[in-house]
């Protein structure tokens, strides 16, 4: 008598338990991994702005660093730094300067010095002149004062750089030097008049030595022309 032959089992999808059980677990795996102090709060919150199409946060930008060349960028930070410090501190000055990032008056960026808050020069300070616009930047100057007064950065130390275009500069200066330095003096002066410890503060002129873009445009050397105030990482105090 011939046998009836045995009918191929039909697949099943049991296996799906197993590859679904795999991949929760990798998931798991890599969450344990990741590490939220060691993103870059700036650099994030301006990444969440692009995605979200906001106009108004411009201001904020994304800055790899003078010295990124060599690895020395802000991702080599301390972490915990960073997370805790630097990153808050990012978020409630982008939040406190926003009608100055809306007027082009002020952008905030990170690199690896820490949070660099960037005044520009044309709305400071008349063409070759060191005298600051008080009229049009006093609101601006509080501000600034109170915030780097705050508790919130108890303990941090600041720097104040002086920078212009590599035009020559109106002939009371002896060159973009003096120009730079005083400029960057009378901002520390300034922000000193409305509360800040100046003991806290180091101040540099680097006249056209540092330009953020190209001088060839006058677009360029508008952008050249600048204060820095910079909120100092612990590494370089």
């Amino acid at each position: 008598m011939a046998r009836k032959k045995k009918e191929a089992e039909k697949p099943t999808n049991e296996w799906l338990g197993t590859y679904g059980d795999m991949i929760t677990l990798m998931l798991c795996f890599f969450v344990m991994l990741y590490n939220p102090s060691e993103v870059d709060i700036v650099q994030l919150e301006s990444l969440n702005a692009t995605l979200q199409g906001e106009p108004d946060r411009g201001g904020v930008s994304l800055s790899s660093g003078r010295l990124s060349d060599m690895g020395n960028n802000i991702n080599a930070l301390p972490s915990v730094d960073k997370g805790k410090t630097l990153g808050p501190t990012a978020i409630k000055a982008v939040s406190l300067f926003t009608p100055d990032i809306k007027s082009n008056k002020i952008t905030i960026t990170s690199d690896e010095r820490g949070i660099v808050i960037t005044l520009a020069s044309d709305a400071f300070f008349a063409p070759g002149s060191a005298e600051l616009n008080l009229d049009e930047t006093r609101e601006t100057l509080i501000r600034l004062s109170r915030f780097l007064a705050s508790g919130d950065l108890k303990g941090r130390k600041f720097r104040v750089e002086g920078h212009t275009d590599d035009t020559t500069p109106p002939s009371q200066w002896k060159s973009n030097w003096e120009l730079s330095s005083a400029r960057a003096i009378n901002v520390l002066t300034q922000l000193a008049d409305y509360g800040v410890d100046e003991n806290r503060f180091s101040v540099a002129g680097y006249a056209d030595t540092r330009p953020k873009f190209s001088n060839d445009t006058e677009e360029g050397r508008s952008y050249n022309r600048r204060v820095d105030i910079i909120i100092l990482d612990e590494g370089h105090f």
